[in-house]
């Protein structure tokens, strides 16, 4: 890790803090190319071929209904499972809009009302773990949304089986679809269809570089089909004062840091704070970690900032726009108004980040690579669309008629002012 002080940076140098990894999005490109195109042309058959190429099996079929069996799974997995769904479906339960109508003017009333979109698809990773609460967090807002079709793609293991863990969740949220494959060509397979694979209207979910690649140029391809967010490497910034205990903050490091050696991993905190603590605990936690590689190197690459005031912590963190921002500060709630730009924030030392990655309530599926300046975690409206509707009156278009002929006007368009001044000089009977 290494180490900064605020003061003592100009800004060329807190900007060169601030960036994040280049991904070459080009080379990438050029390697998913081929793979979207032979899946939009060839379906299945290129799916499998590239399920063969990069997972060494074809999983007949290759697409399913879920079928979970009762003896799969432990009791105590299952009860976890039920916990996190239950706070998970809480909490996207609240988010349903309310209503919206507005008379904006006597006559003239505008309203608001939300549609489910109506076919989904919920990207799973499997790669070198099992993920049951990307599951969870993208089934359980799909499932609440009323989404008519739901397509959940993930890698099969070995032995071309999916984990009973992600059987019983896509059971339980009653998940149509289970399409066994993952990468780009999962993603191409969901967002042109295939002859198994339906088509959806949204993808959803995080993956490796090359899912990410897809996600961008499906996106604005032929495909007609949307994407959640952006994203890049995961990411924690944890602002700690004198408060902060520095065992807590190292775990909070190294669980970021155990994703992999790309994930950022960034420490923010006043001259108060206990650092020589901290790189204690770090090397002593790291020693024990199954997946201390990772995190050692993800480690190496972070580092921590010095500043002198809270103001500059979160200055800082807002400039960087985090995924995860842990405040281990006293008083946690007083600083909400500073959060400017960040995916989700866990306050106080007994709010580790963990929680929220399952089971908290709160979604876990985030901007990244500084996207939460502009874009806002996975919710219960991401599985939606608004249609705003509006109804006039005679007297209505009356009252509103002379603005809309004069804009019309302005712009040039003589067939809109005629839309209304038609309407105005019919005689009532």
């Amino acid at each position: 890790m290494k180490f900064h002080n605020y003061s003592n940076l100009d800004e060329s140098s807190l900007k060169k803090l601030l960036e994040r990894p280049k991904i070459d999005f080009r080379e990438i490109f050029d390697r998913i190319q081929p793979i979207l195109d032979e899946v939009e042309q060839q379906g299945d058959a290129a799916v499998q071929r590239y399920n063969q190429k990069f997972d060494g099996l074809q999983p007949d079929p290759l697409v399913r209904a879920p079928n979970f069996n009762e003896d799969q799974l432990d009791d105590d997995v299952r009860e976890a499972i039920d916990t996190a769904y239950d706070n998970i479906y809480q909490f996207h339960e609240a988010q349903h809009p309310k209503p919206l109508k507005v008379e904006t003017m006597p006559g003239v009333e505008c309203t608001q009302e939300v549609r489910p979109i109506e076919r989904v698809g919920l990207y799973v990773p499997g790669g070198t773990a099992v993920l049951p609460s990307t599951a969870l967090m993208l089934g359980v807002p799909a499932r609440l949304a009323g989404c008519q079709q739901i397509v959940l793609a993930t890698p099969p293991g070995k032995k071309a089986n999916i984990s009973p863990v992600i059987e019983y969740i896509a059971h339980k949220l009653e998940i149509d679809l289970i399409l066994q494959a993952g990468g780009a060509q999962a993603i191409a397979a969901m967002a042109f269809g295939t002859e198994t694979v339906p088509k959806v209207d949204k993808i959803f979910g995080p993956g490796n570089q090359y899912v990410t690649a897809a996600k961008m140029y499906l996106q604005n391809s032929d495909a007609q089909v949307s994407m959640d967010l952006p994203a890049g490497p995961s990411e924690v910034l944890v602002i700690a004062d004198q408060s902060a205990e520095p065992s807590f903050v190292a775990s909070d490091l190294l669980a970021q840091a155990e994703h992999g050696e790309d994930s950022q991993v960034v420490l923010v905190h006043t001259e108060e704070f206990k650092l020589e603590e901290l790189k204690t605990e770090l090397n002593k936690q790291l020693e024990s970690l199954p997946r201390s590689q990772a995190a050692s190197g993800s480690i190496e690459n972070s580092f921590a900032l010095e500043v002198e005031t809270l103001e500059q912590a979160f200055d800082f963190s807002n400039r960087y726009a985090p995924e995860h921002l842990i405040i281990q500060c006293e008083n946690p709630k007083s600083h909400i108004p500073l959060v400017d730009n960040a995916g989700s924030v866990f306050l106080g030392p007994w709010s580790p980040e963990s929680a929220g990655d399952y089971a908290s309530g709160t979604n876990h599926t985030l901007p990244t690579y500084g996207y939460a300046r502009m874009y806002s975690g996975v919710n219960l409206l991401s599985f939606m669309k608004q249609i705003t509707f509006q109804h006039l009156t005679r007297d209505g278009l009356e009252n509103l008629g002379s603005t809309v002929m004069t804009l019309a006007e302005v712009e040039e368009l003589e067939a809109h002012k005629r839309s209304i001044s038609i309407r105005l000089n019919k005689d009532q009977t």
